[in-house]
């Protein structure tokens, strides 16, 4: 049977990123994305839902989230969908789903360039970079 896990979500950071590392010095970092929907119900009221999520980002990456990113601070993310499972201190199993970032991009960045995050572009800068509309940075103002 086949299967596909893909998350994306764009949001803001519920708090501020917790950066460790692994054993190895790998980077990661915690944080939390808040997402909002509205709707409006059958009564005419305007209603909004919002959901919580948990992320992890791991590597170099991870640091520039830590570095740039702050509570409140909106976030394009894209990921996968990971389940925890642990016993809490009363006994209890718990278990949660979770974010795993694979990707991400800034949204209304520090001085309105809204540019960078993505791991393709930032390798290697495609046509799509040039047609993009926005500011030139030089090298120094990128982050990775």
């Amino acid at each position: 049977m086949a299967s596909y896990n893909r998350v994306i979500l764009l949001g803001n950071l519920t708090r501020d990123p917790q950066i460790r590392f692994t054993p190895s010095q790998t980077p990661v970092a915690d944080f939390g994305v808040a997402t909002n929907r509205r709707w409006r119900g059958q009564d005419g009221q305007e209603r909004t839902e919002t959901c919580f999520v948990d992320c992890t980002m791991f590597g170099k990456r991870a640091e520039v989230i830590g570095k740039f990113f702050h509570k409140g601070t909106p976030i394009f993310i894209e990921g996968r969908l990971t389940f925890e499972s642990w016993q809490g201190q009363d006994g209890t199993k718990r278990s949660k789903l979770k974010i795993t970032v694979e990707n991400f991009e800034f949204v209304g960045a520090a001085g309105g360039e809204g540019r960078g995050g993505n791991s393709r572009a930032a390798e290697q800068p495609g046509p799509e970079d040039e047609m993009a509309g926005g500011p030139e940075t030089s090298g120094d103002e990128i982050p990775f």
